[in-house]
């Protein structure tokens, strides 16, 4: 029998999501463009076709569904011991983070864009992600929407999961590309195209994505839109995860090999594209939320927001006069003061 997709139902092998102290987002959600054509058959799963000419992108195949290796680089604003587990070589970061506590779940509300990606080897994501607190060789599981010419062939904007145990030096992979995730849904598929998207002047679109560790198996298990469990990261792939993450992390990435003093910048865009000056255009994520060893979803004791490089990707967060704080990122890459 197929497990239930429904968190509150305790099935063999699908925990329950533990969403006491939270409530549902009232703003418009999301579903997966394949779902227009069907469903899946009860004990199956949807898989994306992997097409030659996405692999032929890459220049050894075991680089494929992988992101690239990641050397860290110095940084500007946040301590040293902070800043060695973020500012990493050809990769921008636009992130709130919090540290200091044991984390066994993180959620938020991100809206959903279709930003320009300049190269095919380029990509930008906004995401979750739970993170262990080994600087150079830190452990991590992501989600969140992903423009990805490099593994998914287009530039559709579509629903990632993502995992190392070794900061993507040797291993971890988007998806189902390599061994790792265990998916368990036939409702959702990994790397499917979303829609509706959102556009700067128009009706605001959004993914929940709450990212959670099942206490009795240790499994992370991936979330999507506050009704569905899609799959589990297990404890077998890492050394420190299997207890708690150290690190939460939402906000945005982008990967060029024209970051990092490089002249001309890549124009590959996070977000929207737009920095986040105006709310309504920027990227966004809402009802952020953490889970530690009260096993309630709360907004986290302490935040920190961060940028890699201001100038072409910045943050905005609005945390005072606010019942619930808001984080907004995003930028257009290449610009007057990002040549």
């Amino acid at each position: 029998m197929a497990p239930s997709d429904n968190p509150s139902v305790m099935t063999t092998g699908m925990p329950e999501a533990f969403m006491k102290g939270d409530t549902s987002s009232s703003m418009s959600g999301t579903s997966q463009l394949w779902q227009k054509k069907g469903s899946c058959p009860k004990g199956t799963i949807p898989v994306r076709r992997i097409q030659k000419n996405d692999m032929a992108k890459v220049s050894l195949l075991v680089d494929y569904g992988r992101k690239k290796a990641r050397n860290s680089h110095r940084g500007t604003e946040m301590d040293e011991n902070k800043i060695q587990n973020l500012l990493q070589s050809n990769h921008s970061m636009a992130i709130l983070i919090t540290e200091g506590y044991s984390y066994t779940g993180a959620k938020g509300d991100i809206k959903v864009f279709n930003p320009h990606v300049e190269y095919d080897d380029e990509w930008t994501t906004s995401q979750i992600a739970l993170k262990s607190a080994v600087l150079q060789d830190y452990e991590c599981v992501e989600s969140g929407w992903a423009v990805n010419p490099g593994v998914y062939g287009d530039r559709k904007t579509r629903f990632f999961v993502y995992w190392t145990a070794d900061s993507g030096k040797k291993t971890g992979c988007f998806d189902l590309t390599c061994p790792g995730f265990v998916q368990t849904s036939s409702k959702i598929a990994l790397g499917a195209a979303i829609h509706p998207i959102s556009t700067t002047d128009g009706l605001p679109y959004q993914i929940t994505l709450y990212l959670f560790r099942d206490p009795s198996t240790g499994n992370w298990w991936v979330q999507y839109n506050e009704k569905t469990n899609v799959g589990y990261f297990p404890p077998e792939l890492f050394a420190y995860l299997p207890q708690t993450a150290q690190t939460v992390q939402w906000g945005g990435e982008v990967y060029s090999s024209r970051i990092g003093g490089f002249s001309p910048h890549t124009s590959t865009q996070m977000g929207s594209g737009q920095f986040p000056i105006l709310e309504e255009s920027s990227g966004y994520v809402k009802r952020i939320r953490v889970r530690d060893n009260s096993m309630i979803l709360k907004f986290p004791e302490q935040v920190d927001h961060y940028t890699d490089e201001f100038r072409c990707y910045d943050v905005r967060y609005l945390g005072d006069y606010i019942e619930d704080p808001e984080f907004y990122f995003g930028g257009p890459g290449r610009n007057e003061l990002c040549p």
